[in-house]
């Protein structure tokens, strides 16, 4: 599944709406199926929580610290169910032939990023929509120390629906006008969230670039 992909159907879901829709207890669950959960990888989360946080300072939803604490919880233990569903069951899905979505290549693909990176990973995954959703199940199916998975989980989550809520209110609080533009302020938010992708396939195509052996020189038999 392309992170675009996942972008572009995220964009598709009005934040505000959907907020508006499930509620604050709902806006903790779909952190937490965004989070771990492969069927949410579609689910605007860098957008929801931007979105959540400028309610809250609207005082549409409840104050900020009960918001950053739940998207907090939600957000880590979304990614703990999709690490130990990797670990689990993860692997048979992997191997079965007939499966498009889940193939063993990804694994390897994914232990060769974790051993080029490390455990910061966790914590870059984040801030990448779609990756995040399928990284701590990747994780677990390729049996990253729990301990480490933990600790890195922690942060990511932390940084992630801390700093992007936090955002969302600070702005709202300091203009509250930009309420009446959230459709703008979103598009920012999923642009920026973009960047890294767009990063990673600048890097990618520069390795490449830089691997191709040079052309072979043409001789003139003339």
């Amino acid at each position: 599944m392309s992170p675009l992909l996942g972008v572009v159907l995220a964009v598709g879901i009005d934040p505000e709406k959907l907020i508006a829709t499930v509620g604050t207890i709902g806006l903790f669950a779909v952190v937490f199926a965004e989070s771990g959960i492969m069927i949410g990888f579609f689910l605007p989360g860098d957008s929801l929580l931007f979105t959540a946080g400028l309610l809250s300072a609207t005082g549409q939803l409840p104050a900020l610290p009960i918001l950053l604490v739940g998207c907090f919880l939600a957000a880590v233990a979304g990614d703990q169910v999709g690490y130990l569903f990797g670990r689990r069951v993860g692997p048979s899905l992997f191997r079965r032939p007939s499966s498009r979505l889940f193939k063993q290549e990804y694994v390897d693909r994914a232990q060769v990023f974790f051993d080029e990176h490390g455990s910061k990973t966790i914590v870059m995954a984040r801030f990448v929509p779609v990756v995040r959703t399928f990284a701590p199940i990747v994780a677990g199916v390729s049996r990253m120390e729990y301990r480490t998975f933990v600790t890195y989980n922690v942060i990511g989550g932390f940084a992630w629906a801390v700093g992007i809520t936090t955002l969302g209110w600070f702005l709202g609080e300091r203009f509250p006008a930009i309420g009446d533009h959230l459709e703008i302020a979103v598009l920012v938010i999923v642009a920026i969230s973009l960047l890294p992708v767009a990063i990673e396939i600048f890097r990618h195509r520069r390795r490449q670039a830089k691997a191709e052996p040079p052309g072979e020189p043409v001789v003139d038999e003339a």
